[in-house]
């Protein structure tokens, strides 16, 4: 497996369909406004060679991006929450 993507210039497009298909879901209630997000996906390519791509929305400063991840990381390991959203 290789280290971060960063959005390599190949292939980019909007993933939004392939989030829908696997089934990703999260809370946001009405009224609820959502301000920013990083995804983090893993991608096997056509030899079979896996990777990881991470990418987040316009906006988010470096501060930000770094701490959502940490509270994903804390909540993905929390055996409370078995890594559900909160």
């Amino acid at each position: 497996m290789s280290g971060r993507d960063d959005q390599a210039d190949t292939g980019m497009r909007p993933i939004g369909d392939v989030i829908d298909g696997l089934g990703i879901t999260a809370t946001v209630d009405e009224g609820e406004l959502v301000a920013g997000a990083i995804v983090l996906i893993k991608v096997i390519d056509n030899d079979g060679d896996t990777r990881l791509s991470l990418a987040s929305s316009d906006g988010l400063s470096w501060v930000e991006r770094a701490g959502m991840l940490r509270v994903a990381e804390r909540i993905a390991s929390d055996p409370e929450t078995g890594g559900d959203d909160t």
